[in-house]
């Protein structure tokens, strides 16, 4: 155990941020020097409020099974390459979670039940971000090579994650991307002022150095088929992710100016790098000077919304058709179970409009067929339903209008139709227990399969991935397998 009465004498501190009227002024991740490093001066005393209690339920919340108590406490006693070590065993790229996942294991926190829970998470990114400083994340080829070869396409974290699992158990892992850099939603998806994309590179680097082999620019299902991926190789693994965007069909949709966030957002992060914010040299979609509306409130808005607090956008509003939560735990969603309270996230602080409880009726257009405003009306949940409020309907000004509604399972035409995988009736991959699809030799593993989630989820997935491939090429494995495959994602 760690401090034993940390949890009662100390205070949660989080890491702090930097000032709002600098961080918006530039690409950089808002914390100063990254997370890991604003957190060091606090990062002891936070560990040592961890109770090490007889269940650590902060286990079952986090689909890894991260050994958190153990950590908690190494990094207290300040034991870090040891810490290191317990974090590895279970998390490939805790750089990754540590920035990005929104800490189901905090909200099953034992201490939580009535005192403010374990910074967890921040306890995470400060061991990965203080072992990268100090050069102790080291590449683990492995000491011999199966013989066996394992097509990974998709190079998201279930990808990745698949690849270096099956690369250290010795198989030869190609991994294919579409695009023209490793990391898939990593890479063009996350905004640069949450986590910047130094933390994908080094990971790559350090696969490489390990033996994984990377592709960029295959469109598999085109360039190369999939009779072609099943031929060159012993096992095929789909890490596709969930990409087919939701859509609003109101009147109105045609206009110019009404764009998916996944349009949006990688013009804006290639634009961030310094690259061209597009590959076939048409204009940038920009949120300079304009009205942005964002429709969705998840993290994909938010992602959405201090892209264009940098980008100079005149004004932003984003729209959520459910109520606004309350911040604390509802009656109905008891700990440890993850809950639906009201969330600020670093964007939230950095200005815009949160309005909730409406629908978007129609798209207001101009003469020149740009959009210039949505027409909105106040819903309320009756029997079930949304219900028009009457007298609520309201025109606002938007010159910008993004979807950030979710995704609704991988894309079908070209690779799955070609490999003849069976889809179930929420258009995901179907897989058995070991994560292979109805076809023999192709494994399945992320939101490809699961449908969208996190972060978390899709790394666990890959890890399990990785066993269910390892026992098919060698009989056996000595993987671990965090999750069963029939456990269903958390959307938040």
């Amino acid at each position: 155990m760690a401090d034993p009465r940390g949890f009662i004498t100390t205070p949660r501190e989080v890491a702090p941020r930097r000032p709002i009227e600098e961080r918006v002024n530039d690409w950089n991740e808002v914390y100063p020097g990254g997370p890991g490093r604003a957190l060091l001066p606090i990062i002891s005393e936070q560990a040592g409020r961890c109770m090490d209690c007889g269940i650590p339920f902060c286990h079952s919340g986090c689909p890894l099974g991260n050994l958190i108590p153990e950590w908690n406490d190494l990094v207290w006693r300040e034991e870090w390459d040891e810490a290191l070590d317990r974090l590895h065993a279970t998390n490939n790229f805790p750089e990754f979670t540590g920035r990005l996942c929104p800490a189901p294991c905090e909200t099953a926190c034992v201490v939580g039940i009535n005192r403010d829970a374990v910074t967890i998470k921040n306890v995470e990114v400060a061991i990965i971000d203080k072992a990268w400083a100090d050069r102790q994340v080291r590449p683990e080829p492995p000491e011999w090579l199966t013989g066996k070869t394992v097509a990974v396409v998709g190079s998201g974290p279930a990808g990745l994650a698949t690849a270096q699992q099956l690369t250290r158990a010795g198989h030869t892992v190609a991994v294919y991307e579409r695009d023209d850099k490793i990391g898939g939603l990593l890479r063009y998806g996350i905004p640069e002022f949450k986590m910047e994309k130094e933390q994908v590179d080094r990971r790559v680097d350090q696969m490489v150095r390990e033996g994984t082999v990377f592709r960029t620019g295959v469109r598999v299902g085109d360039t190369l088929t999939g009779s072609q991926l099943r031929d060159r190789y012993d096992a095929v693994v789909l890490a596709i992710g969930s990409t087919v965007r939701r859509d609003l069909p109101a009147p109105g949709r045609e206009l110019v100016g009404i764009h998916q966030a996944m349009e949006f957002l990688p013009q804006a992060n290639r634009a961030a790098l310094g690259e061209a914010p597009t590959t076939d040299g048409s204009d940038q979609i920009t949120a300079e000077g304009k009205d942005v509306v964002i429709i969705g409130g998840g993290d994909t808005g938010a992602d959405c919304l201090g892209t264009a607090i940098r980008q100079k956008a005149k004004s932003i509003t984003s729209l959520e058709i459910m109520a606004q939560p309350g911040e604390d735990r509802p009656e109905n969603q008891p700990w440890p179970t993850y809950p639906m309270t009201y969330r600020v996230a670093s964007a939230h602080e950095e200005g815009g409009d949160r309005v909730y409880a409406v629908s978007t009726k129609e798209f207001v257009g101009d003469d020149d067929g740009h959009v210039s405003g949505l027409r909105l009306v106040e819903v309320e949940m009756k029997d079930g339903t949304f219900q028009e409020v009457p007298g609520s309907e309201r025109v606002i000004p938007a010159q910008l209008v993004l979807f950030a509604m979710g995704f609704t399972g991988p894309e079908t035409d070209g690779l799955v139709e070609q490999l003849g995988v069976d889809i179930d009736d929420r258009g995901n991959i179907v897989r058995d227990k070991t994560y292979m699809s109805s076809v023999d030799g192709v494994f399945v593993a992320g939101d490809a399969g699961r449908g969208q989630s996190l972060i978390v989820w899709a790394i666990a997935e890959g890890r399990s991935a990785a066993a269910g491939v390892d026992a098919y090429l060698s009989g056996t494995t000595h993987l671990p397998s965090p999750i069963p495959p029939t456990a269903r994602p958390m959307v938040v």
